[in-house]
């Protein structure tokens, strides 16, 4: 187990990122010194735990959910054939000389040997739609009644109760981030009753938290992109999840430190229970999560659709532009040359350059640009096209295992602008007196979340020593 210079750069990485953190401050004198160092020592108990002690413990996990995700396609196989959703194990689709096509959305058509992408050989785009937003629709349900059944909220209560004692947070905002584990917006209904009352840096941390996690429901899918290339995705999935909780309230803490006095500071409040309602059975709550989780999946589509067109509506203007380099003219000539350079995801990728260095996933400049390419897109694009584009990558053998690994991690979360919306919209529903305040917050929490993925990505590569077979690589 020896460190390497690139250990050596995730580990400066993680304080980087506090660095940033701070410099965008809302009050730089007050410092919350025991968040950030009880933070990072959670982060890195975790982290060790995930690849060093437990590593078995993560495989028998990544097992489990990998059962579920075969089972949450039996639906889905009924309704489209299993000529669309295959049996576990078994290839689809003609294969020439023994290769198999991929397509990943914006890229070109590529080839990849068939026995590297297993039975997910399909094209991906008829996997996110037949495969991925149908296993959304599953988890939906299935989370819907594990809480019913009363079986999430004592896992929740724990990791609630070890935030909120080790980086001396308020209970309720420890409550809504480890609910975050499982849920997303949902869980800011955990505190619903204390949220009026709450301080500025509390709505801070459950806005950064809520964009820095990802909710049960999409653990499917995400995974489902990358199991081919990434068998073990599902379980590092639910580490990564569980690091970024910590990260979040760090770098929230630094963007906008406590200066009022909690109302839940010192316990952790109970999940309040609906009065006055019924409370449904186990199998309505099934079908109701069920039913939430068509209208996530209709709006997963929806959102792809008007984000991806209207990025290949200005990445056209830009194209157009840079046939102005074949003009007579020296100035339109110059002009049409530079945008031929332009598109959004590159400047996406540039803005987000050194901030993906600081995760130390390569020294190679080909796959540091891949990799920044990769998560700089996730802003806008959401985190499914850039997964998919990890997959056809990491097929390739174009990224490390390395690369995989961390940039897999990065992308471990709702931070990006189509989320906006959801989050801030959601919360000032709740609090509609405050929604100009929980406004304002937005977009600080969003860039928060952004270096808190970041930040998870680091505690993966300072933990990677070169053993891609002991990730399930």
């Amino acid at each position: 187990m020896d460190f390497s210079i690139l250990n050596i750069i995730s580990l400066v990485g993680i304080l980087g990122f506090c660095v940033i953190a701070w410099l965008g401050s809302e009050n730089k004198r007050l410092i919350p010194w025991n968040t950030i160092i009880f933070g990072i020592a959670l982060q890195l108990i975790i982290g060790a735990f995930v690849f060093i002690l437990g590593s078995q413990v993560v495989e028998g996990l990544n097992n489990l959910l990998n059962a579920v995700l075969d089972a949450s396609e039996a639906g889905a196989r009924f309704l489209f054939g299993s000529g669309i959703v295959p049996e576990p194990g078994r290839s689809v689709g003609p294969g020439v000389a023994g290769r198999w096509i991929v397509r990943a959305v914006g890229d070109p058509l590529v080839t990849v040997p068939g026995d590297a992408i297993g039975y997910d050989n399909l094209n991906l785009g008829y996997i996110l739609a037949f495969r991925a937003l149908p296993q959304v629709i599953f988890f939906a349900g299935l989370v819907s009644l594990l809480y019913r059944l009363k079986l999430i909220q004592p896992v929740v209560k724990i990791f609630a109760i070890l935030f909120s004692r080790t980086m001396k947070i308020s209970g309720a905002e420890s409550l809504s981030g480890a609910a975050n584990i499982f849920v997303g917006i949902e869980s800011a209904l955990a505190v619903k009753p204390f949220l009026a009352n709450m301080t500025r840096s509390e709505l801070c941390a459950i806005l950064t938290s809520c964009f820095g996690s990802i909710a049960s429901s999409v653990l499917g899918l995400y995974a489902g992109i990358l199991r081919p290339t990434f068998p073990s995705i599902a379980g590092h999935l639910v580490s990564a999840s569980i690091l970024t909780i910590p990260a979040c309230f760090v770098i929230s803490k630094l963007l906008v430190p406590e200066q009022g006095e909690p109302e839940t500071m010192g316990h952790v409040p109970d999940e309040p229970e609906e009065e006055g309602k019924t409370r449904p059975s186990p199998v309505d709550s099934l079908i109701v999560g069920a039913l939430d989780g068509v209208k996530m999946a209709v709006g997963i589509a929806a959102v792809l659709i008007a984000i991806l067109g209207l990025l290949a509506l200005v990445n056209a203007c830009f194209n157009g532009l840079a046939g102005l380099s074949g003009s007579p003219y020296t100035l339109l000539a110059t002009l049409g040359g530079v945008f031929e350079l332009i598109t959004i995801q590159n400047i996406l990728g540039v803005l987000f350059l050194p901030l993906t260095a600081l995760t130390g996933v390569s020294l190679d400049w080909n796959e540091l640009w891949e990799c920044s390419l990769i998560i700089g897109r996730r802003l806008v694009e959401t985190s499914i096209p850039p997964y998919q584009t990890l997959a056809v990558l990491s097929a390739q053998e174009v990224l490390s295992s390395r690369a995989l690994l961390i940039v897999s991690y990065v992308l471990c979360g709702f931070a990006h602008i189509a989320s906006y919306g959801i989050f801030v919209g959601g919360l000032a529903t709740l609090i509609p007196e405050r929604r100009s305040e929980v406004s304002a917050l937005g977009f600080k929490a969003l860039w928060g979340a952004t270096l808190a993925t970041l930040m998870t990505g680091c505690v993966a590569g300072l933990f990677y020593f070169g053993q891609p077979t002991a990730l399930g690589l």
